[in-house]
Protein backbone atom coordinates (compact mmCIF):
# COMPACT_ATOMS: atom_id res chain seq x y z
CA UNK A 1 0.00 0.00 0.00
CA UNK A 2 1.37 3.73 -1.04
CA UNK A 3 0.79 6.41 1.38
CA UNK A 4 -1.09 9.42 1.15
CA UNK A 5 2.61 11.83 0.45
CA UNK A 6 3.73 9.60 -1.75
CA UNK A 7 0.33 9.51 -3.07
CA UNK A 8 0.03 13.03 -3.76
CA UNK A 9 3.81 12.99 -5.05
CA UNK A 10 3.05 11.08 -7.74
CA UNK A 11 -0.04 12.65 -8.89
CA UNK A 12 1.58 16.47 -8.51
CA UNK A 13 4.50 14.35 -11.32
CA UNK A 14 2.10 13.24 -13.69
CA UNK A 15 -0.23 16.15 -13.72
CA UNK A 16 3.24 18.21 -14.20
CA UNK A 17 3.77 15.64 -17.21
CA UNK A 18 0.34 16.36 -18.61
CA UNK A 19 0.85 19.97 -18.49
CA UNK A 20 4.06 19.85 -20.47
CA UNK A 21 2.92 17.84 -22.92
CA UNK A 22 0.15 19.85 -23.78
CA UNK A 23 2.76 22.84 -23.49
CA UNK A 24 5.00 20.61 -26.61
CA UNK A 25 2.00 20.72 -28.29
CA UNK A 26 1.49 23.94 -28.29
CA UNK A 27 4.90 25.05 -29.28
CA UNK A 28 4.83 22.50 -32.20
CA UNK A 29 1.86 24.53 -33.91
CA UNK A 30 3.26 27.97 -32.67
CA UNK A 31 6.38 26.96 -34.64
CA UNK A 32 4.22 25.62 -37.93
CA UNK A 33 2.99 29.21 -37.82
CA UNK A 34 6.22 31.12 -37.25
CA UNK A 35 7.75 28.66 -40.22
CA UNK A 36 5.00 30.15 -42.97
CA UNK A 37 6.24 33.74 -41.84
CA UNK A 38 9.99 32.69 -42.44
CA UNK A 39 10.70 32.57 -38.26
CA UNK A 40 10.98 29.95 -36.30
CA UNK A 41 10.98 29.33 -32.21
CA UNK A 42 14.18 30.11 -29.96
CA UNK A 43 17.09 27.31 -30.15
CA UNK A 44 16.30 24.64 -27.74
CA UNK A 45 12.76 25.21 -26.87
CA UNK A 46 10.98 22.37 -28.05
CA UNK A 47 13.88 19.98 -26.88
CA UNK A 48 13.99 21.34 -23.21
CA UNK A 49 10.49 20.93 -22.58
CA UNK A 50 11.10 17.37 -24.48
CA UNK A 51 13.84 17.07 -21.21
CA UNK A 52 11.41 17.98 -19.26
CA UNK A 53 8.45 15.57 -20.17
CA UNK A 54 10.98 12.60 -20.46
CA UNK A 55 12.58 13.61 -16.94
CA UNK A 56 8.95 13.86 -15.39
CA UNK A 57 8.55 9.89 -17.00
CA UNK A 58 11.52 8.73 -15.27
CA UNK A 59 10.19 10.12 -12.10
CA UNK A 60 6.71 8.49 -12.67
CA UNK A 61 7.98 4.96 -13.41
CA UNK A 62 10.35 5.21 -10.53
CA UNK A 63 7.79 6.46 -8.06
CA UNK A 64 5.71 3.53 -9.62
CA UNK A 65 9.08 1.02 -9.26
CA UNK A 66 9.46 2.28 -5.22
CA UNK A 67 6.08 2.12 -4.47
CA UNK A 68 5.42 -1.32 -6.09
CA UNK A 69 9.36 -2.75 -3.85
CA UNK A 70 7.86 -0.64 -0.68
CA UNK A 71 4.39 -2.55 -1.23
CA UNK A 72 6.47 -5.45 -1.12
CA UNK A 73 8.92 -4.96 1.83
CA UNK A 74 5.57 -4.00 3.57
CA UNK A 75 3.59 -7.26 2.72
CA UNK A 76 7.38 -9.15 3.42
CA UNK A 77 7.01 -7.15 7.21
CA UNK A 78 3.47 -7.82 7.38
CA UNK A 79 3.43 -11.60 6.33
CA UNK A 80 6.91 -12.29 8.24
CA UNK A 81 5.24 -11.54 11.39
CA UNK A 82 2.25 -13.42 10.80
CA UNK A 83 4.10 -16.61 9.82
CA UNK A 84 6.16 -15.88 13.18
CA UNK A 85 3.15 -15.81 14.67
CA UNK A 86 2.53 -19.58 14.42
CA UNK A 87 4.00 -22.98 15.67
CA UNK A 88 1.69 -25.04 13.89
CA UNK A 89 4.18 -26.42 10.94
CA UNK A 90 1.10 -26.95 8.67
CA UNK A 91 -0.26 -23.75 9.42
CA UNK A 92 3.38 -22.24 8.85
CA UNK A 93 4.28 -23.71 5.55
CA UNK A 94 0.58 -22.60 4.14
CA UNK A 95 1.61 -19.10 5.09
CA UNK A 96 4.80 -19.22 3.39
CA UNK A 97 3.67 -20.60 0.09
CA UNK A 98 0.72 -18.00 -0.01
CA UNK A 99 3.53 -15.45 1.15
CA UNK A 100 5.48 -16.36 -1.67
CA UNK A 101 3.28 -16.31 -4.73
CA UNK A 102 2.15 -12.86 -3.53
CA UNK A 103 5.31 -11.42 -3.23
CA UNK A 104 6.53 -12.86 -6.44
CA UNK A 105 3.41 -13.15 -8.61
CA UNK A 106 4.35 -16.56 -9.59
CA UNK A 107 1.81 -19.15 -11.19
CA UNK A 108 2.69 -22.44 -9.15
CA UNK A 109 4.98 -23.14 -6.64
CA UNK A 110 5.52 -25.84 -3.66
CA UNK A 111 7.90 -26.18 -0.78
CA UNK A 112 10.19 -29.10 -0.13
CA UNK A 113 12.00 -29.92 3.46
CA UNK A 114 14.36 -32.10 4.32
CA UNK A 115 13.88 -34.80 6.17
CA UNK A 116 15.20 -34.94 10.10
CA UNK A 117 15.80 -38.41 10.19
CA UNK A 118 17.07 -39.72 6.44
CA UNK A 119 18.34 -35.98 5.50
CA UNK A 120 16.12 -36.71 1.71
CA UNK A 121 14.37 -33.83 0.35
CA UNK A 122 10.38 -34.22 0.66
CA UNK A 123 7.50 -32.50 -0.43
CA UNK A 124 5.32 -30.53 1.85
CA UNK A 125 3.20 -27.97 -0.30
CA UNK A 126 2.17 -26.64 -3.40
CA UNK A 127 0.20 -24.16 -4.74
CA UNK A 128 -1.39 -25.35 -8.37
CA UNK A 129 0.65 -28.23 -8.18
CA UNK A 130 0.27 -31.63 -6.59
CA UNK A 131 2.51 -34.40 -5.59
CA UNK A 132 2.09 -36.63 -8.58
CA UNK A 133 3.08 -33.74 -10.80
CA UNK A 134 6.31 -33.10 -8.98
CA UNK A 135 6.96 -36.83 -8.60
CA UNK A 136 6.72 -37.15 -12.96
CA UNK A 137 9.79 -37.58 -15.17
CA UNK A 138 8.45 -34.80 -17.46
CA UNK A 139 8.93 -32.10 -14.17
CA UNK A 140 12.83 -33.39 -14.21
CA UNK A 141 13.63 -29.75 -14.50
CA UNK A 142 12.41 -28.47 -10.89
CA UNK A 143 13.62 -31.34 -9.10
CA UNK A 144 17.07 -30.54 -10.28
CA UNK A 145 17.27 -27.12 -9.89
CA UNK A 146 15.37 -28.10 -5.96
CA UNK A 147 17.80 -30.85 -5.52
CA UNK A 148 21.10 -28.31 -6.38
CA UNK A 149 19.81 -25.20 -4.47
CA UNK A 150 19.19 -27.87 -1.62
CA UNK A 151 22.99 -28.99 -2.28
CA UNK A 152 24.78 -25.82 -2.89
CA UNK A 153 22.50 -23.34 -1.05
CA UNK A 154 22.32 -20.70 -3.53
CA UNK A 155 19.02 -19.61 -5.08
CA UNK A 156 18.56 -19.60 -8.65
CA UNK A 157 16.52 -17.24 -11.10
CA UNK A 158 15.95 -17.17 -14.78
CA UNK A 159 13.78 -14.62 -16.35
CA UNK A 160 12.95 -17.09 -19.33
CA UNK A 161 14.21 -20.41 -19.09
CA UNK A 162 13.36 -21.68 -22.66
CA UNK A 163 16.10 -19.57 -23.83
CA UNK A 164 18.27 -19.99 -20.80
CA UNK A 165 21.11 -22.06 -21.60
CA UNK A 166 21.27 -23.64 -18.19
CA UNK A 167 17.41 -25.24 -18.80
CA UNK A 168 16.67 -24.97 -22.12
CA UNK A 169 17.43 -28.67 -23.12
CA UNK A 170 15.10 -29.71 -20.36
CA UNK A 171 12.16 -31.77 -21.63
CA UNK A 172 10.07 -30.43 -19.01
CA UNK A 173 11.10 -27.05 -20.08
CA UNK A 174 9.16 -27.30 -23.68
CA UNK A 175 6.74 -29.59 -22.37
CA UNK A 176 5.46 -27.29 -19.67
CA UNK A 177 6.63 -23.94 -21.76
CA UNK A 178 8.47 -22.69 -18.54
CA UNK A 179 9.44 -19.54 -19.07
CA UNK A 180 10.07 -17.89 -15.41
CA UNK A 181 11.62 -19.86 -12.94
CA UNK A 182 12.88 -18.82 -8.65
CA UNK A 183 14.17 -21.69 -6.28
CA UNK A 184 15.28 -19.94 -2.86
CA UNK A 185 17.31 -22.34 -0.23
CA UNK A 186 15.21 -22.30 3.56
CA UNK A 187 18.36 -21.90 5.35
CA UNK A 188 18.70 -22.13 9.60
CA UNK A 189 22.24 -22.02 11.10
CA UNK A 190 24.03 -22.18 7.69
CA UNK A 191 21.78 -25.83 7.16
CA UNK A 192 19.54 -26.41 4.23
CA UNK A 193 16.51 -27.41 5.71
CA UNK A 194 14.35 -26.98 2.62
CA UNK A 195 13.75 -25.22 -0.64
CA UNK A 196 10.72 -23.00 -1.95
CA UNK A 197 10.12 -23.35 -5.89
CA UNK A 198 8.27 -20.94 -7.90
CA UNK A 199 7.25 -20.59 -12.21
CA UNK A 200 5.07 -19.18 -14.71
CA UNK A 201 4.59 -20.17 -17.76
CA UNK A 202 2.95 -17.02 -18.95
CA UNK A 203 5.40 -14.17 -18.36
CA UNK A 204 8.65 -13.51 -19.29
CA UNK A 205 10.85 -11.56 -17.12
CA UNK A 206 8.68 -11.79 -13.78
CA UNK A 207 11.36 -12.48 -11.57
CA UNK A 208 14.21 -10.63 -11.38
CA UNK A 209 17.23 -9.62 -8.89
CA UNK A 210 14.53 -7.57 -6.96
CA UNK A 211 12.34 -10.39 -7.07
CA UNK A 212 15.02 -12.53 -5.68
CA UNK A 213 16.46 -10.46 -2.98
CA UNK A 214 13.24 -10.12 -1.87
CA UNK A 215 12.12 -14.18 -1.63
CA UNK A 216 15.40 -14.47 -0.47
CA UNK A 217 15.22 -12.33 2.37
CA UNK A 218 11.69 -13.85 3.29
CA UNK A 219 12.72 -17.43 2.80
CA UNK A 220 15.38 -16.22 5.46
CA UNK A 221 12.64 -15.59 7.90
CA UNK A 222 10.23 -18.48 6.52
CA UNK A 223 13.15 -20.65 7.51
CA UNK A 224 13.51 -19.73 11.17
CA UNK A 225 9.73 -20.14 11.59
CA UNK A 226 9.52 -23.32 10.07
CA UNK A 227 12.03 -24.72 12.19
CA UNK A 228 10.93 -23.34 15.42
CA UNK A 229 7.44 -25.00 14.20
CA UNK A 230 9.26 -28.13 13.45
CA UNK A 231 11.04 -27.74 17.15
CA UNK A 232 7.66 -26.99 18.70
CA UNK A 233 6.38 -30.43 17.19
CA UNK A 234 9.12 -32.38 18.61
CA UNK A 235 9.39 -31.02 21.73
CA UNK A 236 5.52 -31.85 21.41
CA UNK A 237 6.31 -35.67 20.25
CA UNK A 238 8.40 -35.53 22.99
CA UNK A 239 6.24 -34.26 25.77
CA UNK A 240 4.13 -36.81 24.31
CA UNK A 241 6.08 -39.57 24.95
CA UNK A 242 7.09 -38.89 28.55
CA UNK A 243 3.88 -37.98 29.50
CA UNK A 244 2.61 -41.29 28.01
CA UNK A 245 5.36 -43.57 29.35
CA UNK A 246 5.12 -41.46 32.64
CA UNK A 247 1.10 -42.47 32.55
CA UNK A 248 2.52 -46.11 31.87
CA UNK A 249 4.84 -45.88 34.85
CA UNK A 250 2.31 -44.76 36.92
CA UNK A 251 -0.25 -47.28 35.86
CA UNK A 252 2.53 -50.04 36.36
CA UNK A 253 3.31 -48.97 39.88
CA UNK A 254 -0.41 -48.78 40.99
CA UNK A 255 -1.11 -52.30 39.75
CA UNK A 256 1.65 -54.45 40.96
CA UNK A 257 1.63 -55.95 44.21
CA UNK A 258 5.32 -54.89 44.80
CA UNK A 259 5.89 -51.45 46.85
CA UNK A 260 7.73 -48.68 44.99
CA UNK A 261 9.22 -46.60 46.99
CA UNK A 262 12.17 -43.85 45.08
CA UNK A 263 13.91 -41.83 47.04
CA UNK A 264 16.61 -38.48 45.43
CA UNK A 265 20.62 -38.06 46.87
CA UNK A 266 19.10 -36.41 49.62
CA UNK A 267 16.67 -39.14 50.73
CA UNK A 268 13.66 -37.32 49.95
CA UNK A 269 11.17 -39.24 48.90
CA UNK A 270 9.92 -39.19 45.12
CA UNK A 271 7.76 -42.04 44.42
CA UNK A 272 5.08 -43.74 46.71
CA UNK A 273 2.85 -46.61 44.59
CA UNK A 274 -0.28 -47.92 46.05
CA UNK A 275 1.31 -50.87 47.76
CA UNK A 276 4.09 -48.87 49.36
CA UNK A 277 1.06 -46.49 50.58
CA UNK A 278 -0.99 -49.95 51.96
CA UNK A 279 1.96 -51.75 52.97
CA UNK A 280 2.38 -48.61 55.20
CA UNK A 281 -0.33 -46.68 55.56
CA UNK A 282 0.22 -43.75 54.25
CA UNK A 283 -0.74 -41.58 51.16
CA UNK A 284 1.15 -40.47 48.80
CA UNK A 285 0.82 -36.94 48.02
CA UNK A 286 1.39 -36.67 51.98
CA UNK A 287 5.14 -38.29 51.70
CA UNK A 288 6.82 -37.11 48.41
CA UNK A 289 8.89 -34.55 49.00
CA UNK A 290 10.04 -35.02 52.50
CA UNK A 291 13.15 -37.55 53.68
CA UNK A 292 11.98 -40.93 54.21
CA UNK A 293 13.53 -40.95 57.68
CA UNK A 294 10.36 -38.55 58.68
CA UNK A 295 7.89 -39.82 55.78
CA UNK A 296 8.44 -43.69 55.73
CA UNK A 297 10.29 -44.46 59.30
CA UNK A 298 8.83 -48.30 59.43
CA UNK A 299 11.10 -48.37 55.96
CA UNK A 300 13.24 -46.13 56.69
CA UNK A 301 14.27 -48.13 60.49
CA UNK A 302 15.48 -51.12 58.16
CA UNK A 303 17.50 -49.39 55.15
CA UNK A 304 19.23 -46.62 57.27
CA UNK A 305 22.11 -48.44 57.31
CA UNK A 306 22.70 -49.20 53.50
CA UNK A 307 21.40 -45.90 51.93
CA UNK A 308 25.08 -44.14 52.20
CA UNK A 309 26.51 -47.84 50.79
CA UNK A 310 24.33 -47.94 47.92
CA UNK A 311 25.04 -43.93 47.12
CA UNK A 312 28.89 -44.20 47.52
CA UNK A 313 29.37 -47.52 45.82
CA UNK A 314 26.04 -47.93 43.55
CA UNK A 315 25.25 -51.63 44.30
CA UNK A 316 22.50 -53.07 45.37
CA UNK A 317 21.55 -54.77 48.59
CA UNK A 318 18.87 -57.38 49.23
CA UNK A 319 17.79 -58.15 52.80
CA UNK A 320 14.54 -60.23 54.53
CA UNK A 321 13.03 -57.93 57.49
CA UNK A 322 10.13 -58.53 60.25
CA UNK A 323 8.59 -55.41 60.66
CA UNK A 324 5.27 -54.49 62.30
CA UNK A 325 3.07 -53.02 59.83
CA UNK A 326 0.51 -50.33 60.60
CA UNK A 327 -3.17 -52.01 60.84
CA UNK A 328 -1.86 -55.35 59.67
CA UNK A 329 0.92 -56.44 62.68
CA UNK A 330 3.61 -58.69 62.26
CA UNK A 331 4.85 -58.88 58.40
CA UNK A 332 7.80 -60.32 56.71
CA UNK A 333 8.62 -58.30 53.94
CA UNK A 334 11.67 -58.79 51.19
CA UNK A 335 13.75 -55.41 50.53
CA UNK A 336 15.12 -54.84 47.22
CA UNK A 337 17.48 -51.53 47.04
CA UNK A 338 19.18 -50.74 43.91
CA UNK A 339 20.50 -47.27 42.86
CA UNK A 340 18.82 -45.19 40.58
CA UNK A 341 21.10 -43.87 37.72
CA UNK A 342 21.07 -41.17 34.97
CA UNK A 343 22.56 -41.17 30.92
CA UNK A 344 25.95 -40.61 32.26
CA UNK A 345 26.14 -43.11 34.98
CA UNK A 346 26.02 -41.39 38.12
CA UNK A 347 23.51 -42.21 41.34
CA UNK A 348 20.66 -40.13 41.43
CA UNK A 349 19.13 -41.63 44.36
CA UNK A 350 17.53 -45.18 45.34
CA UNK A 351 14.67 -47.35 44.50
CA UNK A 352 13.56 -49.90 47.15
CA UNK A 353 11.02 -52.42 46.05
CA UNK A 354 9.14 -53.78 48.98
CA UNK A 355 7.66 -57.76 48.91
CA UNK A 356 5.37 -58.49 51.37
CA UNK A 357 6.55 -62.76 51.99
CA UNK A 358 3.97 -63.13 55.00
CA UNK A 359 1.45 -65.07 53.15
CA UNK A 360 4.32 -67.12 51.99
CA UNK A 361 5.78 -67.41 54.90
CA UNK A 362 2.81 -68.51 56.93
CA UNK A 363 2.24 -71.21 53.84
CA UNK A 364 5.51 -72.82 53.70
CA UNK A 365 5.46 -73.21 57.78
CA UNK A 366 2.19 -74.81 56.56
CA UNK A 367 3.54 -76.86 54.05
CA UNK A 368 6.55 -77.52 56.39
CA UNK A 369 3.55 -79.13 59.27
CA UNK A 370 2.53 -81.06 56.16
CA UNK A 371 5.65 -82.79 54.79
CA UNK A 372 5.79 -84.22 58.25
CA UNK A 373 2.85 -86.16 58.24
CA UNK A 374 2.61 -86.67 54.27
CA UNK A 375 5.52 -87.48 51.67
CA UNK A 376 7.13 -84.38 50.60
CA UNK A 377 6.60 -85.06 46.88
CA UNK A 378 2.78 -85.51 47.68
CA UNK A 379 2.56 -82.27 48.98
CA UNK A 380 4.57 -80.97 45.93
CA UNK A 381 2.65 -82.54 43.67
CA UNK A 382 -0.37 -82.67 45.41
CA UNK A 383 -2.71 -80.75 42.24
CA UNK A 384 -1.31 -83.90 39.94
CA UNK A 385 -2.20 -86.25 42.94
CA UNK A 386 -5.76 -84.78 42.50
CA UNK A 387 -5.81 -85.12 38.95
CA UNK A 388 -5.86 -88.60 39.19
CA UNK A 389 -9.43 -88.85 41.05
CA UNK A 390 -10.59 -92.16 43.00
CA UNK A 391 -9.29 -95.24 41.72
CA UNK A 392 -5.78 -95.78 40.42
CA UNK A 393 -2.80 -96.92 37.73
CA UNK A 394 -1.42 -100.30 37.32
CA UNK A 395 2.21 -99.71 36.80
CA UNK A 396 5.54 -101.18 37.73
CA UNK A 397 6.67 -100.09 41.09
CA UNK A 398 9.26 -100.63 43.62
CA UNK A 399 8.14 -101.92 46.89
CA UNK A 400 10.38 -101.12 50.54
CA UNK A 401 9.24 -102.40 53.54
CA UNK A 402 11.65 -101.88 56.85
CA UNK A 403 11.72 -102.37 60.01
CA UNK A 404 13.93 -100.12 61.48
CA UNK A 405 14.12 -102.46 65.32
CA UNK A 406 11.80 -104.11 66.85
CA UNK A 407 10.53 -102.63 70.14
CA UNK A 408 11.76 -105.38 72.22
CA UNK A 409 15.25 -104.60 71.31
CA UNK A 410 15.27 -100.95 72.76
CA UNK A 411 16.45 -100.51 76.22
CA UNK A 412 14.47 -101.92 79.39
CA UNK A 413 13.03 -99.13 82.03
CA UNK A 414 12.09 -96.37 79.07
CA UNK A 415 9.37 -94.57 78.96
CA UNK A 416 6.74 -94.22 76.50
CA UNK A 417 7.76 -91.08 75.67
CA UNK A 418 11.27 -92.01 75.58
CA UNK A 419 10.47 -94.96 73.24
CA UNK A 420 8.55 -92.93 71.22
CA UNK A 421 11.68 -90.25 70.96
CA UNK A 422 14.44 -93.35 69.88
CA UNK A 423 11.77 -94.77 67.66
CA UNK A 424 11.49 -91.45 65.65
CA UNK A 425 15.22 -91.53 65.72
CA UNK A 426 15.03 -94.41 63.57
CA UNK A 427 12.19 -93.48 61.44
CA UNK A 428 14.18 -90.00 60.64
CA UNK A 429 17.25 -91.65 59.06
CA UNK A 430 14.97 -94.19 57.40
CA UNK A 431 12.75 -91.25 55.55
CA UNK A 432 15.78 -89.48 54.78
CA UNK A 433 17.27 -92.14 52.74
CA UNK A 434 13.96 -93.04 51.29
CA UNK A 435 13.55 -89.27 49.85
CA UNK A 436 17.26 -89.09 49.00
CA UNK A 437 16.83 -91.70 46.39
CA UNK A 438 13.42 -90.26 45.00
CA UNK A 439 11.89 -92.69 47.42
CA UNK A 440 8.22 -91.42 48.57
CA UNK A 441 6.99 -92.79 52.18
CA UNK A 442 3.68 -94.14 52.16
CA UNK A 443 3.63 -94.51 55.63
CA UNK A 444 4.85 -95.54 59.14
CA UNK A 445 3.38 -98.24 60.74
CA UNK A 446 4.79 -98.03 64.45
CA UNK A 447 8.63 -98.85 63.69
CA UNK A 448 8.33 -100.28 60.14
CA UNK A 449 8.12 -97.42 57.25
CA UNK A 450 6.54 -98.51 53.72
CA UNK A 451 8.05 -96.87 50.81
CA UNK A 452 7.54 -96.48 47.45
CA UNK A 453 9.74 -96.00 43.54
CA UNK A 454 8.29 -95.33 40.42
CA UNK A 455 4.81 -94.13 41.21
CA UNK A 456 3.17 -91.42 39.45
CA UNK A 457 4.81 -89.07 42.03
CA UNK A 458 7.90 -89.96 41.34
CA UNK A 459 8.70 -91.36 38.34
CA UNK A 460 12.49 -93.33 37.55
CA UNK A 461 13.55 -96.09 35.13
CA UNK A 462 15.91 -96.90 37.79
CA UNK A 463 13.57 -97.30 40.30
CA UNK A 464 14.78 -100.98 41.49
CA UNK A 465 18.08 -99.56 41.82
CA UNK A 466 17.04 -96.63 43.92
CA UNK A 467 15.22 -98.70 46.44
CA UNK A 468 18.71 -100.94 47.16
CA UNK A 469 20.63 -97.53 47.00
CA UNK A 470 18.36 -96.35 49.93
CA UNK A 471 17.88 -99.69 51.58
CA UNK A 472 22.18 -99.75 51.74
CA UNK A 473 22.33 -95.85 52.88
CA UNK A 474 19.97 -97.04 55.53
CA UNK A 475 21.24 -99.95 56.85
CA UNK A 476 25.02 -97.86 57.31
CA UNK A 477 22.26 -94.90 58.94
CA UNK A 478 21.14 -97.16 61.41
CA UNK A 479 24.59 -98.34 62.72
CA UNK A 480 25.95 -94.65 63.37
CA UNK A 481 22.81 -93.79 65.02
CA UNK A 482 23.29 -96.37 66.83
CA UNK A 483 26.98 -95.53 68.13
CA UNK A 484 25.51 -92.05 68.40
CA UNK A 485 23.00 -93.15 71.17
CA UNK A 486 25.79 -94.51 72.68
CA UNK A 487 24.00 -98.09 71.98
CA UNK A 488 25.42 -101.63 71.14
CA UNK A 489 25.90 -100.84 66.94
CA UNK A 490 24.11 -104.48 66.69
CA UNK A 491 21.78 -104.52 63.28
CA UNK A 492 18.09 -105.03 64.68
CA UNK A 493 17.02 -103.89 61.11
CA UNK A 494 14.95 -105.77 58.31
CA UNK A 495 14.11 -104.89 54.86
CA UNK A 496 12.45 -106.43 52.21
CA UNK A 497 12.43 -105.28 48.64
CA UNK A 498 10.11 -106.22 45.60
CA UNK A 499 10.15 -104.67 41.80
CA UNK A 500 6.23 -105.76 39.97
CA UNK A 501 2.91 -104.25 38.86
CA UNK A 502 0.43 -102.56 41.56
CA UNK A 503 -2.25 -100.69 41.85
CA UNK A 504 -0.91 -97.16 42.49
CA UNK A 505 -3.60 -94.21 43.22
CA UNK A 506 -6.17 -92.54 45.48
CA UNK A 507 -8.47 -94.45 48.03
CA UNK A 508 -11.02 -93.49 49.97
CA UNK A 509 -13.90 -90.80 49.40
CA UNK A 510 -14.28 -87.47 47.83
CA UNK A 511 -13.87 -85.26 50.96
CA UNK A 512 -10.59 -87.76 52.43
CA UNK A 513 -8.52 -89.38 50.16
CA UNK A 514 -5.20 -91.13 51.00
CA UNK A 515 -2.41 -91.53 47.96
CA UNK A 516 -1.55 -95.75 48.34
CA UNK A 517 -0.35 -98.81 46.52
CA UNK A 518 -2.58 -102.20 46.35
CA UNK A 519 -1.48 -105.80 45.06
CA UNK A 520 0.58 -108.94 45.26
CA UNK A 521 3.95 -106.59 44.87
CA UNK A 522 2.94 -105.05 48.23
CA UNK A 523 2.27 -108.30 49.94
CA UNK A 524 5.34 -109.92 48.62
CA UNK A 525 8.02 -107.18 49.89
CA UNK A 526 6.13 -107.32 53.40
CA UNK A 527 6.96 -111.14 53.33
CA UNK A 528 10.50 -110.18 52.61
CA UNK A 529 10.91 -108.04 55.32
CA UNK A 530 9.68 -110.21 57.63
CA UNK A 531 11.62 -113.06 56.45
CA UNK A 532 14.51 -111.01 56.90
CA UNK A 533 17.43 -111.90 59.60
CA UNK A 534 18.30 -108.71 62.03
CA UNK A 535 20.64 -106.59 59.79
CA UNK A 536 19.47 -108.33 56.41
CA UNK A 537 18.13 -106.46 53.56
CA UNK A 538 16.42 -109.31 51.09
CA UNK A 539 15.54 -108.57 47.74
CA UNK A 540 13.43 -110.42 44.96
CA UNK A 541 14.72 -112.26 42.13
CA UNK A 542 12.83 -109.04 40.04
CA UNK A 543 14.74 -106.70 42.00
CA UNK A 544 17.60 -108.46 41.46
CA UNK A 545 17.27 -108.52 37.23
CA UNK A 546 16.60 -105.01 36.92
CA UNK A 547 19.92 -103.89 38.80
CA UNK A 548 21.71 -107.02 37.86
CA UNK A 549 24.37 -104.51 35.93
CA UNK A 550 24.55 -102.40 38.90
CA UNK A 551 25.05 -105.15 41.24
CA UNK A 552 27.76 -106.50 39.55
CA UNK A 553 29.83 -103.53 38.93
CA UNK A 554 32.94 -103.82 41.49
CA UNK A 555 32.66 -100.01 41.43
CA UNK A 556 29.91 -99.97 43.61
CA UNK A 557 31.32 -102.58 46.08
CA UNK A 558 28.02 -104.93 46.62
CA UNK A 559 27.92 -108.49 47.14
CA UNK A 560 25.02 -110.68 46.13
CA UNK A 561 24.41 -113.55 48.09
CA UNK A 562 21.61 -115.74 47.00
CA UNK A 563 19.68 -117.56 50.49
CA UNK A 564 17.12 -120.19 50.37
CA UNK A 565 14.27 -119.78 48.79
CA UNK A 566 10.81 -118.68 50.86
CA UNK A 567 7.10 -119.99 50.18
CA UNK A 568 5.02 -116.81 50.51
CA UNK A 569 1.09 -117.51 50.93
CA UNK A 570 -1.35 -117.64 48.28
CA UNK A 571 2.28 -118.38 45.91
CA UNK A 572 2.69 -122.44 44.63
CA UNK A 573 6.06 -122.00 43.82
CA UNK A 574 8.94 -120.67 46.24
CA UNK A 575 10.11 -117.30 45.68
CA UNK A 576 13.76 -116.88 45.05
CA UNK A 577 15.40 -114.25 47.46
CA UNK A 578 19.04 -112.62 47.74
CA UNK A 579 20.90 -110.79 50.23
CA UNK A 580 22.81 -107.84 49.73
CA UNK A 581 25.55 -105.96 51.86
CA UNK A 582 28.25 -103.82 50.92
CA UNK A 583 31.76 -106.03 50.51
CA UNK A 584 33.18 -104.05 53.90
CA UNK A 585 29.94 -105.31 55.62
CA UNK A 586 30.65 -108.16 58.26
Amino acid sequence: MVGPDESAVSQEIARLSQAVGEVIDLLRQQRAFLRQRGMGLPPGTLAGFKDVQAELDRLSLGMADDAIELGRLRALAETTALVNSSLDLDQVLNEVMDTVVELTGAERGYIMLRDEFTSNMEFRIARNLDRETINEGDFMVSRTIVLDVARTGQPVVTTNAQSDPRFSSQESVLIYALRSILCVPLIVKEEVIGVVYADNRVRDGLFGDNELALLVDFANQAAVAIDNARLFRRVERALSEITEMKELMDNVFASITSGVVTTDVLQAVTTCNTAAETFFDVEAHLVLGYELAAALPILYEHVAGLLDAIYRESRQELLEVAARLPRRGEAHLNLTLTPLKDERDITEGVAIVVDDLTEIKRRDATLDVVRRYLPPAMVDNIQSLDGLGLGGERRVITVMFVETRPFHSFPDGMTTQELVEWLNHYLTAGAEAVHHHTGVIDKFMGNEIMGLFNTQLNPGEDHAWSAVQAALRMADDFITLAERLREDPHPYYRIGIHTGVATVGNVGSTTRREFTVIGDTVNLAKRLQENAQPGQVIISDEVFRHCQNFLSDPAYGIRVIEREPIMVKNRRQATNIFEILYDDAG
